[in-house]
């Protein structure tokens, strides 16, 4: 196990991330320009110089990226009344251009903590963004966020299709590895590949300290995958984990479109946890 990530340290822009990044970079530059200059051609020095130039660029590109991530997470952490996130939406669109990326990803947030209706809008935001023209890290993020909404309307085959086109090689940061994975694992193990749902989750362990947040999430995606391969007993104990973290967790579990074993378990375990008053259990006759 890992000691537990500092903000700092899952922070792209923090000392400890630039100086990681500026070895590894300035180690492949070097490398260019030792090449080039045994080559020790004019147009040799030409391709030093413009990788160099790639590189710088691609560097400003990133901060600007970041730092506008900053803001827009920011903006969407203090909106926690309706009237703060109306208000938040309306800093977003007045302050970002139409078809910013991370505007949209943030808005589409804002618009998921409206119930059932917010997450159709949610959908709409997140649809506008055109995937063949964006980096393929940031289709594949949308891709996953769309997904997402998907599997919480019981859309599995919808979120099926848009899981299948992210590339997990694309991403390195292993937060953004295990979002993904999560998604894409419980995707899976609801439209018949759960083995493969699993091999994926396997790369991933919810009590790694660097993943804590991230540990519903994946806990959620194993209690699909394992019910789905008849592994009741992982089942119950990826159940049991989640009541632990917060009860209304296995709520997600007792909507339509859920595994019968896995919902019945989902009921149980809330009933015996005491969260759910025996008086409000609705008996089926």
């Amino acid at each position: 196990m890992t000691k537990p990530a500092s903000a700092a340290s899952l922070d792209p822009l923090s000392a400890d991330a630039v100086k990681k990044t500026a070895l590894r970079v300035g180690a492949i530059l070097l490398a260019v320009w030792v090449v080039m200059a045994l080559i020790g051609r004019p147009w040799s020095y030409g391709v030093a110089v413009a990788v160099t130039l790639a590189v710088a660029g691609g560097g400003v590109w990133l901060v600007r990226y970041v730092k506008k991530a900053r803001g827009v997470a920011a903006l969407v952490q203090g909106a926690q009344t309706p009237e703060g996130r109306k208000e938040a939406l309306a800093r977003l669109a007045s302050d970002y251009k139409k078809g910013d990326t991370a505007a949209t990803f943030a808005k589409a947030q804002l618009q998921l903590q409206e119930g059932l209706d917010g997450a159709r809008e949610a959908l709409a935001t997140l649809e506008a963004v055109d995937l063949g023209r964006v980096l393929p890290p940031v289709a594949d993020e949308a891709r996953a966020q769309r997904a997402m909404i998907h599997l919480l309307l019981g859309e599995t085959d919808r979120a099926r299709a848009l899981v299948d086109s992210i590339d997990l090689s694309r991403h390195q940061h292993p937060k953004t590895r295990a979002t993904l994975a999560s998604v894409i694992g419980e995707a899976w193990a609801r439209t018949g590949h759960a083995k493969k749902a699993l091999d994926t989750l396997s790369l991933f362990d919810p009590e790694e300290a660097e993943l804590a947040e991230l540990r519903p999430q994946l806990l959620r995606a194993l209690a699909f995958a394992h019910v789905a391969t008849n592994d009741l007993r992982s089942m119950k104990t990826d159940l049991h984990k989640l009541m632990k973290i917060n009860p209304q967790l296995l709520a997600a579990f007792t909507m339509k479109k859920v595994h019968p074993l896995l919902a019945k378990e989902a009921r149980q375990v809330l009933l015996r946890s005491g969260a759910v008053p025996r008086e409000m259990q609705v008996r089926r006759v």
